[in-house]
């Protein structure tokens, strides 16, 4: 494994002091991408035999959500990172693994939506496609894309050099991670960097899930900290008798249910993380897990919503980190993985079935 020598309280002070230049330029800062690949949070998928963690849902998700407690754009390049060089351990072959994972530490990144096509021509195989929403492409190395091939869903590995970014990410939240799209115009791609996949069964997808769910965890306990610093400060509720905010019964209680909510969201993070760990859950029984990681989704959005409540319109000024985490949260909690309405509807599917020919 590769001696990663920089700490993680080292790695999360460096995120913290580029994270307003992160959001600003719309791209994770050249010093936090330094920072966490010396640390090691590029390598979290990376398998062990290619001197990464190969690290397991646990130790990933309690990674990711302590790089989003300091830049939330950061974790989640770190995750989809982690999720793109899944996809390549457990699809690409042997020959070109080796390749892509030279440097265990590289940034990766990827998108598994089949929005390309590619055609069998002497010499490997031509891919034409554009693929919206891909996280970190501007300072990644390899980027793992779906494809169909002759009716095959296959997944391509293709240097960023052979590709085009196109900037088309202009979001409120999750700026920094510069999401844009990748095109490829024709690229010849060597036969043996493409092949055959599956979609992702429950499992993975609650695996992939967490890499979202991770740095939303962590910038909601951003956001705490930003709070803990308003009841630490001479500042009183306006248009009060109050001397600091800590004497408002009220505000008290706002704070202990956003303290509540957060530590709610980053139990029930774990308690998927160790499940999935355990790998002992039935189908049903994953689906239910798809159900919490989307409620704790939630239970993230609404802490931060009751600590802005606290803050009042200050909590909006844009030197004031809270609103960029709120933005970030409400961004990243509403990804597909983490989408109440899809989770409840795949839960309701999973308990109709058991009834099915009991009748």
């Amino acid at each position: 494994m590769t001696d990663h020598s920089t700490s993680d309280e080292e790695t999360c002070r460096v995120l913290r002091a580029h994270a307003e230049k992160a959001d600003l330029n719309g791209r994770v800062a050249p010093e936090s991408l330094h920072a966490v690949g010396a640390s090691g949070g590029f390598a979290l998928r990376t398998p062990r035999a290619y001197g990464g963690a190969g690290a397991g849902a646990e130790t990933m998700a309690r990674r990711l959500a302590s790089l989003g407690r300091a830049c939330p754009s950061t974790a989640w390049i770190a995750g989809t990172c982690a999720t793109s060089k899944d996809l390549v351990a457990a699809y690409l072959p042997w020959s070109v693994q080796q390749e892509y994972f030279a440097d265990p530490d590289a940034l990766t990144c990827g998108s598994g939506l089949p929005l390309g096509r590619g055609e069998p021509v002497a010499g490997g195989i031509r891919v034409t496609g554009s693929w919206p929403n891909v996280s970190g492409c501007e300072d990644a190395t390899w980027a793992g894309l779906a494809l169909m091939v002759d009716g095959r869903l296959c997944l391509a590995v293709i240097p960023l050099a052979d590709l085009t970014v196109e900037r088309t990410w202009h979001m409120a939240g999750m700026r920094g991670t510069g999401s844009h799209s990748l095109t490829a115009d024709g690229a010849l791609v060597p036969a043996e960097r493409v092949a055959e996949m599956s979609m992702p069964a429950i499992g993975k997808r609650l695996m992939y899930g967490l890499t979202v769910l991770g740095p939303v965890v962590g910038a909601s306990r951003g956001a705490l900290d930003v709070t803990d610093e308003l009841f630490a400060s001479d500042r009183k509720p306006y248009m009060t008798a109050y001397s600091r905010m800590g004497e408002s019964p009220g505000a008290r209680h706002w704070l202990a249910e956003a303290t509540h909510l957060v530590n709610r969201a980053e139990r029930t993070m774990l308690a998927i993380a160790r499940a999935l760990d355990a790998a002992d859950l039935s189908d049903a029984g994953h689906t239910g897990l798809d159900m919490d990681l989307a409620g704790a989704g939630g239970d993230c959005r609404a802490a931060v919503e009751l600590m802005l409540d606290l803050y009042g319109a200050s909590g909006f000024d844009t030197a004031n980190p809270l609103q960029r985490y709120w933005r970030d949260v409400a961004v990243g909690s509403r990804h597909p993985h983490v989408r109440t309405y899809l989770a409840v509807e795949r839960f309701g599917s999973a308990l109709a079935e058991r009834h099915v020919g009991q009748g």
